[in-house]
């Protein structure tokens, strides 16, 4: 399980929480200008704008969970096992994999308006990277500084959202999760009735579970009233706060045998190309700067993520 957030302030921040039983060998990964795209519909892209992003990479190919490009353009994917259909190959259609959506669409679109004309031509194709690694069933949130939208493909085609709320979690489809959200309008981060008493008593009522439906809630309230940062430090600071009211600590969702559900890493990338993460044991916060490589190689670079625990000592 897992929630992405768009969140606005000195600077527009995209990331999300992971939230899995184990790592599958994520890095961060830069795909610069001229790696030679291929996807599986035969299409050659061998230059195409720059991204940064979490991804497993294989046979040199980014499976992105999350990028962003640099243009600011931003897409996550997020577990959707219910309700997602893949389709065959449709005639007249641009057929895309699910684990080529991300780098298809953020290659060659830079705004949200581009990728959601881009978006109609879209069939999302039933076909797995390879035999050990199956496509995920998946839908998607994609945004930029001006908006967001929810990308699902289900047994009715591929299905666009805009989506104002500018979060996103797992199962049910985005639909239910909108209109769930109405009944939690009265929600607000006071009680004008009684300022001084009352503190917190305005978000009395907001649920609290695991479930995807009450992150949801919590974390579409929590975005929508938390302050923009006056500096990119600060904005920063504040997105990581929204995904740690959302986030999962082991031993709190059981999966059954030894397996045990927990946020595995939290990220934020801005709009200028910083990739912030922090892992389940390394709260402390560590950045990728997609433009201090080069944009213009031909080679995705890769950095594993720290994961020890960094403790700066005062005393």
């Amino acid at each position: 399980m897992c929630t992405a957030v768009s969140f606005s302030g000195f600077t527009h921040c995209f990331g999300r929480n992971l939230d899995l039983e184990c790592s599958y060998g994520e890095s961060v990964a830069v795909t610069p200008r001229r790696y030679p795209f291929s996807f599986r519909c035969g299409e050659q892209l061998p230059r195409h704008y720059a991204m940064i992003g979490m991804a497993h990479v294989a046979a040199g190919f980014p499976l992105y969970y999350e990028a962003t490009n640099e243009r600011g353009l931003s897409m996550a994917g997020l577990n959707f096992p219910q309700s997602c259909v893949y389709h065959p190959c449709r005639a007249g259609k641009a057929n895309i994999a699910s684990f080529e959506l991300i780098p298809w669409l953020l290659s060659r679109c830079s705004t949200l308006a581009q990728a959601r004309a881009a978006l109609e031509t879209v069939n999302v194709w039933d076909e797995s990277f390879a035999p050990h690694l199956p496509a995920s069933p998946l839908h998607w949130l994609m945004a930029d500084k001006t908006g967001a939208l929810v990308v699902e493909s289900t047994a009715d085609g591929l299905q666009i959202y805009e989506n104002d709320t500018r979060v996103l979690t797992n199962e049910p489809p985005f639909p239910f999760h909108r209109e769930n959200l109405q009944q939690y309008h009265a929600l607000t981060p006071e009680d004008p009735a009684f300022p001084v008493f009352s503190r917190g008593l305005g978000s009395r009522g907001l649920p609290g579970g695991l479930d995807s439906a009450s992150r949801f809630v919590r974390a579409a309230f929590t975005a929508r009233h938390a302050l923009p940062g006056e500096t990119e430090a600060e904005t920063v600071s504040r997105f990581f706060r929204i995904l740690d009211i959302v986030a999962q600590t082991r031993g709190c969702c059981h999966l059954g045998g030894d397996d045990y559900e927990e946020t595995l890493y939290s990220s934020c990338c801005t709009d200028g190309g910083v990739y912030y993460y922090a892992t389940a044991a390394n709260r402390s916060l560590t950045a990728v700067d997609m433009h201090r490589e080069n944009l213009d190689a031909v080679a995705v670079v890769t950095y594993p993520l720290q994961t020890a625990l960094q403790v700066e000592r005062q005393n």
